[in-house]
Order: structure tokens, then sequence, then C-alpha cells
């Protein structure tokens, strides 16, 4: 008999029956209806939001699993997507219904219970075609009376309305069933009655207010601030017409009851020389709190001024309630790449801490204008190591020891905060983190959960004129300014951050093609959609080029220019073509291994009341060191904690393909099990006829690690 939780899903179950009927087998049937039957059984606890919740603290009330029975936990189901890539999504639960985003993008509704297939999405009948990779959650919207059942979804700059009872695109929504972002969107946004707050990749820097049955936009808060806005005068006086960055890539929270949204934004482009953006570029690097009706901006703190050296806020603001100074206050908790933690009133942005402006290194590249200080908060105390010394250079092998103290000596580190220059110093801490775009949890207590990458990276600008004194051409200009960063110098591509390379790529891709990627985005690369044409036809002039015509072509230019100084004349006052970031480089040791004292990842529990920590252990270990006597040492480590009322945190993230539960109290870890790939995504937790799951999207590819494709929930035994 199908019990009266099944009424919850008869429209589901007509509208699937009737559209799989034709195109069947008979086995296949009866498993499709045993999928549709088992969702019947009413569900106890969701997860509908990105990050569990609208206050994104990823915190769960559940305690059915429990430090006693943890180490029960086995593997409930898995599901396989077909695809390899960094699979990073959050999962959505409702309803019985699990809701995923596959590496390029397809939807996928699952059985929560079984792992069963019940319909997939395909981005590739769109107009945006296919999908691309980093995909990092979704958007679920119903109705008060549960008769619309929408989710967002970002594909190709378009986003897409889809029906999660039918997994058909909803053709009433935008145009045909999607609104052009003119940007990428790899991080969802959030609902505040029936409008999407969304930000994005690429573009213009924008908060956007979209009606979800429409797409039309309500409101849209400029973070690169106009003509008599607040913060225009932080910028060149015509900035706003042609800077771009600062998109709020990594997420929102929201204050529902207050109607108050908080966004994290990005870094002012380009991310490593402000030559052209002198003052402290509002509202880049800061947390900025609008009113979630209208986008009126109700306060905002900079957390980097004048960013050079792309250091965006990785993740999204938490909201949680603090005893400080023997008060009640509701707050915001904001992580950053470099491992501070800034805590705010969320209603007055009122800093719990004092924060300090201190001095930091000025930099010596010609048109720049570097800030003279930067704020640094007083509590809590930093939560990773803000100087590369000598006391820190490497100890798991005499090699490594002495290739660490060597380059720290010729490349010194100067703190969080080092100018760029065309002298290689060592970036620690590092471009990645710090924290990342997992985020941190948060529970009742006040207490603020937290992974923290400890990294070194190499900083250095180049400047774009050959050795020999001939300029370079325009589109190989271009192609370092914009590309290089990723797929290097020499157009060899960087493995390590699985940035392809780009040397001969006419063998392997048509022009057609390439332009597509350029405006579209490709794996881990944005789409560059605000990029000048003549831009972007130079570096694609640039790149289907070979090494020797490149040669030619650049020495009849020198000699062009030896007849008249106007090029170089052009260059100096040009400043912001002059330099280029030379490229993303983690700095390893010969083993591979990070070229740093251990620890090289950590888990961190901070009481925000107080504003200490409350504990700091290692999160990872590399088994090979563990059986040389080298005690864990943590690992680089991607995607974040969930903490529950079972007084557990479950977290995956690391560079050893293994899932964990800690002890939220202590720190101790109590389970642990083996991953099919890297679990660099955020635990996702939930009920179904009573049954407590953890669930966790595991497709590796980070830290250099196997790729897959891998959705793994975790139960106890029934």
């Amino acid at each position: 008999m199908v019990s009266a939780g099944f009424l919850k899903h008869d429209s589901f179950f007509r509208t699937n029956f009737r559209t799989m009927l034709p195109k069947v087998t008979l086995p296949t049937l009866i498993l499709s209806l045993a999928s549709i039957v088992g969702l019947a059984k009413a569900a106890d606890a969701d997860w509908p939001e990105y990050l569990g919740n609208k206050e994104r603290n990823l915190y769960s009330p559940l305690a059915q699993i429990d430090k006693k029975n943890v180490t029960d936990l086995k593997v409930a189901w898995v599901y396989e997507t077909g695809e390899e890539a960094e699979y990073q999504a959050n999962n959505l639960i409702v309803d019985g219904v699990l809701f995923t985003p596959t590496q390029t993008r397809k939807l996928v509704a699952l059985n929560a219970a079984s792992g069963e297939e019940i319909w997939t999405w395909d981005p590739a009948t769109e107009a945006s075609g296919p999908g691309r990779a980093r995909q990092r959650g979704l958007v679920y919207w119903e109705n008060e009376s549960g008769g619309e059942k929408r989710l967002f979804t970002g594909v190709g700059g378009h986003l897409y309305a889809v029906d999660s009872m039918t997994g058909k695109t909803i053709r009433e929504f935008g145009e045909n069933g999607s609104v052009d972002l003119e940007s990428g969107l790899n991080t969802p946004g959030i609902i505040f009655r029936d409008t999407l707050i969304l930000g994005g990749v690429g573009g213009k820097g924008a908060v956007r207010a979209l009606d979800v049955r429409t797409g039309e936009q309500r409101w849209i808060f400029h973070l690169i601030p106009r003509p008599g806005e607040v913060g225009h005068d932080t910028w060149p006086k015509d900035a706003w017409k042609t800077a771009t960055g600062l998109m709020p890539w990594c997420g929102q929270s929201l204050d529902e009851k207050r109607g108050i949204v908080y966004v994290a934004t990005k870094t002012a482009e380009p991310d490593f020389y402000g030559g052209n953006r002198h003052g402290k570029n509002l509202f880049a690097n800061s947390i900025v709190a609008l009113n979630a009706e209208t986008g009126e901006r109700l306060w905002h703190f900079q957390i980097v001024h004048h960013d050079l050296l792309d250091k965006d806020l990785p993740c999204p603001p938490v909201l949680l309630t603090v005893n400080h100074d023997g008060k009640k206050i509701d707050a915001v908790a904001q992580g950053t790449k470099h491992g501070l933690l800034f805590v705010f009133d969320r209603v007055t942005g009122e800093p719990l801490w004092p924060v300090e402006e201190r001095p930091v290194p000025q930099s010596n590249l010609a048109g720049e204008q570097a800030w003279p200080t930067q704020p640094f908060p007083t509590k809590p105390v930093p939560l990773m190591r803000q100087r590369y010394t000598e006391a820190d250079i490497s100890n798991i092998s005499p090699q490594a020891t002495q290739q660490t103290l060597d380059r720290i000596r010729t490349s010194p580190n100067f703190g969080p905060f080092p100018a760029p220059s065309l002298e290689e110093s060592v970036m620690f801490p590092g471009f990645d983190g710090g924290m990342e775009w997992g985020g941190g949890a948060a529970d009742p207590d006040g207490i603020y959960y937290v992974n923290v990458n400890e990294m070194p990276w190499l900083l250095q600008m180049i400047e774009t004129r050959h050795a020999d004194g001939t300029p370079m051409l325009p589109g190989e200009k271009d192609y370092l300014v914009s590309c290089a960063a990723c797929h290097g110098i020499d157009r060899s591509g960087n493995a390590p951050m699985q940035f392809p390379p780009l040397a001969g790529i006419g063998t392997r891709k048509t022009r057609e093609e390439i332009e597509l990627i350029t405006r579209q985005g490709g794996g881990r690369m944005p789409g560059f959609a605000t990029l000048a044409e003549a831009k972007r036809e130079a570096i694609i002039d640039y790149l289907l080029r070979d090494g020797a015509e490149l040669k030619t072509e650049a020495k009849e230019k020198g000699n062009r220019a030896e007849a008249s100084d106007d090029v170089h004349k052009k260059a100096e006052q040009d400043n912001s073509s002059r330099y280029a970031f030379g490229g993303f480089r983690r700095w390893l040791d010969s083993e591979g291994y990070p070229a740093i004292k251990p620890p090289w990842g950590t888990l961190n529990a901070v009481d925000l009341n107080t504003g200490e920590i409350k504990w700091k252990v290692v999160l990872g270990e590399y088994p090979e060191l563990t059986e040389r006597g080298i005690p864990p040492t943590g690992t680089e480590n991607y995607g974040g904690p969930l903490v529950t009322a079972g007084g557990l945190i479950f977290i995956g993230a690391t560079a050893d393909e293994t899932f964990r539960a800690f002890d939220k109290d202590t720190g101790e870890i109590l389970w642990k099990a083996k991953l099919p790939f890297g679990g660099n995504a955020t635990p996702s937790t939930y009920t179904v006829d009573g049954r407590q799951y953890v669930v966790i999207s595991a497709g590796g590819g980070k830290s250099g690690r196997p790729k897959g494709g891998s959705l793994v929930a975790f139960a106890l035994p029934e």
C-alpha cells in the first residue's frame, strides 16, 4: 500500500509516469515506480538552501548521528555522474529529493534515500549550449502553497529556471526560460520572498535582484559607484565606465527577519596592478549590507583597500548570535584569504573588536599608488601564520630544509600584503587562502568552525617588453595581461592548477571554438564578456601564430620603433599595459609537498563570544609521510565543514580522499572513510523516513589529485 505521504508527490507521479511510459522497458518502469513510491513517506528534515540555510552557517539541528554512534556510519548509496572534473556542489534536498549540479552543469534529481535517478536536465539543449565545471550549488524556490517549485542554475552566462518536479525548463521565465546575466555564475544566489538576489563572475560589478517568476530585474546595486553614489570618490573620475571585477562571486547571506542581505565582494581588475584605478576602490574586497527589498546600502566595511594581491573575499558572510560584553548580539563573520576573521554587529556594522589600520609595504612599480595601510582585527587572532621566516623552513627532509632555506633567502616574504614587484617574493598567506570558498560553519553557541590552508606561493610581476628592448606585439601584451596568469608567460600552461597549455592550440581547436570559450568560459576559466573585441581578436591572433612568425614580427616592429620612440613613450604613459602578473605558482619542494614547515592545513574552532581560538588541529595527512615517521602534516584543502546538533563536524576537503567526522568540542577525529575521489565540496545532511544521511560530492581534481564524479551518502545501519 502507498502511504498517505505519497499524495505529496502525486503531481510528480502524474507528470513523470506520462513522460516515461512510451520509452521505457518494464524493468525500468518498475524501478522508477519503486523510486517514486520511496519518496512517498514524508521527509523529516530538508537541506533546501546552499550551505544549509540563508544564514549560510552550515549548521544542522539533526542529532541522530552523534559522537557515540558515528563510528557505525556506512555508505548508504553512491551515484556516479559519469563525468571527470572538479565536483564542488553543496547539494540541496527537498521533500526526499536530492538535486545536484554535475560537472557539466547538468541538473540531476535523485531519490535521496536510495540515490536512484529521477530526472536529468541537460543545458546542452538550451541557448547557452553545454555547461562548464565548478558549479557550487543551486537555488530552490517554492510559493507559499507549494504549487510552484523552481530550481535556478547558471550556465554560459545565462540564468535558467527549471521545474523541480519535472526537470523541464520553465519557458515563462525570462526569454524562453533564461535571463542573460552577461556574467558567469558558479555560486548560487539567495531568495528573499519572491526575489532572487545574486552576483556573478566576470563583468562589471553589481548585485542584482530578479523576480523569481519572470526574471525581471527588481533592483541593482552598483559595486563600482556611479557619480553621486557613495564611494564614487574612491576611484578615478570616470572609472565606473570601464572598470571591471568586483562581482560578488562567493555568495550572499540573508537576515530574512530584518530583510538585510550581506554581500562579500571580489577584487577590482586587473588583480595585481592598480595604476589605472587609484584610490581605495569601494566596494571591492568589502562586506556590504543591503536592504533586500530595495537594494539600498545600509553599511559596508572594506577589508582590503586598493587590492593588488587577489585577496577577494572568498566565502559568504556567516550569520550567528554571540554573547559579547554581557549582551546578546546578532553578528556576521567574514573570513579572508589571509586567515583573518572579521566580526561585526550585523545591524550597525560596528566591529565587535577594534580594527587597526597598520602600515604595509609600498609598491615600486611605475604608476602604482598602493594604499599605505590595511585593516587588521585585534580579535580573533589570525588563524594562520602571517609571516614566512627562516623558522618556517620545511623540516620533512634534509633536502626540503635546504631548498626552502635557499629560496626564502633569495625571495623573502613580506607578510600578508607584499607589494607586487619585478623581484620574486614568497606570497604567504597564499593566493588560495587562508580561508577559501568552502567557508565556515557556526553553531548556536557562537562557535565558528573553519578550515585553513597554509600554502606558500610565489609572487612576481613582469614587464611586457622583450629583454632586447623590442616591444611586445599587441596580442602578446594583451595575452600577458589577461591570460598569462593562468596559462603561463610562455603559453605552456600550469599543470598543478589544471590550466591547460595554449601553445599550438590552433591544432586542437578552431578559431570559432576559441572565440566561444573566451566569451562563455571553459573549465576553470570564466567568460570574458567585457573584453574589448579588438583585444579578443588580438589575443586569438597571437595564440594562432607559431613561434618563428612571432619572433620575425617582433623584430620588424622593433626596427620600426627604432626610427621613432612614439611606441615607447606611449607605453610609459600607459603603465596598465606595462606590467603583467607572472602567474599563480605554488611553492613546492622537490617531492611536491608544500615548501614550508607543517601544518599545511588545519581545522579551527573559534569562540566568537570571546574572540579566542578554542582549538586547532591538523586537517588531512599524506600516508607516505606518516610511514616515514612524520606526524600528520595536514594537506591543502578545499570545501567547507558541516556542524550538527549531534556534536559533530563533517568535512572532506583534503588531498587524501578522506571524509572525516570531528568532535566539535575538542577537535578529536571520531570517524573517517575513504572517498573514491577528493571531497572538495561542502557536505549536506538531511533525514528521510527518520533516517539521517550525510552526503558529499567527490570529484577530486584539486591539488593535482585524480578526478572523477561520485556522490556518496552515508548513514547509520538500518
